[in-house]
């Protein structure tokens, strides 16, 4: 296996950079356990929320299953809602274009790497939370490190290091399965474990040494996103080696193919409500590091007069966060009495209502079911006028928006592409900007159907299908 910590796109590490990522390797190996040796038996679940593409859950098992022929599996964490939704739209694609999409959650397993995972992922939620109730700690370490920490080319070497921890858990997978990896950790490890046909799916705009993963054919969804890592610009202070073409494609969006394929008439219908003078259906949804909540009060609070007054329709969904449901009701007198869905059934009828029918009110969704908990809001996505979103993985969305304060600075740069497309507010990072943003959609009945608008010419333009890309690279790289 080579050693990817010394040299990444031909650029040298630093020595002490070097025996830092071997220290960091070394630590998780003495907290959790040396596993090099495991032989993990690969088995199958089925996933019942993802039926309809016939995903199907990688576990441990007794004894190793074997992969239809027309196997590609999904690589992903679970950190916070973003990898799992973009993980969710590369199986959808990959079911339309014909492929049997597995799910390989490498967080999920009793494996050192999976602990090593979960520990991180730890660290970051609590971070990220910290960040929205802390200016001083906001300002001081949190976007530093999304925004100029994370971007350093040295912090991949750490990264590429512990990667390696997460190559007992490929021992029993076949090496020529067709891979897309939603976060850098899967796609390493992919490599490191001697895959052939890595994908690796670049979630943000602002480039980062973070998403490097040498190797794999890194996809990205902006001319942005493309020229910063061709060139690795800015990444040291030194001019760098960047990626050479082959490695590096720009390919649109990151879209489920369901939140596509009728497109057109979801924008058509969106007009017409608005047209007909009906209520504005605005979805708004918490993150799964469950941070920027005082913002999501606020706004909950300022469109209650406007649900009231039938001018709004309110969905939440909750995600499996049942905790801030609990809390908002605390806060917000009366919200309580909201329309609850709890069963995903009943979420799915409801979204079949209210297509050609009406939406009045509140609607609070919750689920424990991961899977349900995110794919709630592609449920409700094709129903809604407005989605209310911080600029992460949803900025990209088919669907007009209103972004909210970011969660970290990578973030800005996904608002400011947002923006540019037309698709999109800009950021509103208090309060007051949000609501007076809020305010001016609902009165302007002329914003939000000029978004629908040029949402239809993305779409021609092929802006939204970079999943299917992802997926046709990964089935054509040898």
């Amino acid at each position: 296996m080579k050693d990817r910590s010394l040299s990444i796109f031909n650029n040298p590490m630093p020595n002490k950079v070097y025996q830092g990522a071997i220290k960091n390797k070394k630590k998780y190996i003495k907290k959790y356990g040396d596993d090099s040796t495991a032989d993990y038996k690969i088995s199958f679940k089925d996933i019942p929320t993802l039926d309809f593409i016939n995903a199907s859950n990688i576990v441990f098992g007794d004894e190793n299953q074997e992969f239809e022929d027309n196997a590609l599996i999904v690589g992903n964490i679970r950190m916070g809602f973003g990898h799992y939704r973009i993980s969710i739209a590369m199986a959808s694609c990959a079911r339309a274009l014909g492929y049997k999409p597995y799910w390989l959650d490498l967080a999920s397993f009793d494996a050192t790497g999976s602990k090593m995972i979960r520990e991180q992922n730890d660290m970051y939620s609590l971070a990220s939370r910290i960040s929205q109730k802390s200016k001083l700690f906001n300002k001081i370490v949190w976007e530093p490190l999304n925004s100029e920490g994370f971007k350093k080319i040295t912090y991949n070497a750490k990264d590429q290091k512990n990667s390696e921890l997460l190559v007992p858990i490929f021992k029993n997978i076949n090496k020529d399965i067709p891979y897309i990896a939603t976060h850098v950790w899967p796609s390493q490890a992919a490599i490191h474990a001697g895959m052939t046909h890595v994908v690796n799916a670049i979630p943000d705009n602002w480039p980062m040494g973070l998403h490097l993963s040498e190797g794999a054919i890194h996809t990205v969804q902006t001319p942005f996103a493309y020229f910063g890592y061709k060139t690795l610009n800015g990444f040291d202070k030194k001019p760098l080696n960047g990626i050479p073409e082959e490695e590096l494609k720009m390919v649109g969006c990151f879209i489920d193919h369901e939140l596509l394929v009728d497109l057109e008439n979801d924008n058509k219908r969106r007009k017409e409500r608005i047209a007909n003078g009906k209520p504005l259906r605005v979805l708004m949804t918490v993150g799964g590091a469950g941070a920027g909540f005082d913002m999501f009060l606020a706004m909950v609070k300022h469109l209650i007069p406007y649900v009231k007054n039938n001018k709004v329709a309110l969905f939440i969904n909750f995600g499996d966060h049942l905790d801030v449901y609990n809390k908002l009701c605390d806060k917000v007198k009366g919200i309580q009495t909201t329309n609850f869905f709890n069963q995903y059934r009943d979420l799915k009828a409801f979204v079949n209502e209210i297509k050609e029918g009406d939406a009045s009110g509140i609607y609070a969704i919750y689920n424990k079911d991961i899977f349900e908990a995110v794919y709630s809001t592609n449920l409700l996505m094709p129903v809604s006028d407005l989605l209310v979103t911080k600029p992460s993985e949803l900025a990209y969305y088919p669907i007009p928006k209103l972004f909210m304060r970011h969660i970290g600075g990578h973030e800005v740069y996904g608002a400011i592409n947002g923006r540019e497309n037309g698709d999109s507010t800009p950021e509103c990072p208090s309060k007051k900007e949000v609501n007076a943003m809020l305010d001016r959609l609902i009165s302007d009945r002329e914003l939000i159907p000029h978004m629908c608008n040029r949402i239809d010419t993305l779409k021609k333009e092929g802006h939204y299908n970079g999943a299917y890309e992802c997926v046709k690279l990964a089935a054509g790289k040898r």
